[in-house]
């Protein structure tokens, strides 16, 4: 573990990301990315879904790995460093194999610019408390916390992984016809691929049991609830036959 820890960029940086996702709560409208993108003024500069999904995740990734990369010994020595693989391992799907995948319409340019601040500011801020603040006891690897929260983590991602691979099935390359998502936890709710990253993020918070992680859960919370309520609306305007069960994000409740 390199030393020099200071607290002032990890409770600046918690507070940014708490701060920021309940301003969420209060927003009407969906960011106009997606299947909102036509809330979006004419005109507007757009990059291609793929294009934009690699430039903003990127950055989560590079900055953990490059600390990482830096870190003496084994990968699988110091729970410091597995907590940080696991978060660089989501951000390289993300980057490296989602953005190839996905279908999606243009993405506005602001938008990806934003993209990669929020990405930049949370994937330092991660990395910063995990490199020089954490400080785990040798038994952490047997600690229910870490545990649990690890399970939760790959839950998640396996939830969140089968569900963008189910949407990806949905439509063929450049076609921009929507349909009823079916199969897995869309049997249940309209954002199953949102339930599974909560989901992922949740556990990573239990599993480093620090406030930027649980910060950076509760964000996630915020922003991919609302935008499964905005997609369950969407279906429930576009779709008459739409399963009039299916919830928007927790199955049987919401």
């Amino acid at each position: 573990m390199l030393g020099g820890c200071q607290q002032s960029p990890v409770v600046a940086g918690s507070a940014f990301l708490a701060v920021f996702g309940a301003m969420v709560l209060y927003s009407a409208e969906p960011s106009g990315y997606g299947k909102h993108s036509n809330r979006l003024a004419p005109g507007g500069t757009c990059l291609p879904a793929c294009v934009a999904w690699f430039l903003q995740e990127l950055p989560s990734f590079a900055v953990p790995a490059a600390i990482l990369a830096r870190q003496p010994g084994s990968l699988f020595g110091q729970p410091e460093t597995v907590l940080l693989a696991l978060f660089c391992a989501h951000y390289f799907h993300r980057t490296f194999i989602y953005s190839l995948l996905t279908r999606g319409r243009p993405f506005p340019a602001v938008l990806v610019l934003k993209g990669i601040l929020f990405c930049t500011i949370n994937g330092f801020l991660q990395t910063y408390y995990l490199s020089y603040c954490a400080e785990y006891p040798e038994e952490w690897y047997t600690d229910m916390r870490f545990s649990l929260g690890v399970f939760l983590f790959f839950l998640g991602m396996g939830i969140n992984i089968h569900s963008d691979y189910t949407l990806h099935q949905l439509r063929k390359p450049g076609e921009i016809t929507y349909r009823i998502p079916q199969g897995g936890l869309f049997t249940y709710v309209s954002g199953a691929n949102f339930l599974g990253e909560i989901i992922e993020w949740m556990g990573y918070a239990l599993a480093t049991w620090s406030l930027p992680a649980l910060a950076f859960a509760f964000f996630s919370l915020c922003f991919l609830g609302m935008r499964a309520f905005h997609h369950h609306r969407f279906y429930l305007k576009m779709f008459e036959d739409y399963p009039k069960s299916r919830k928007a994000l927790i199955p049987f409740i919401f």
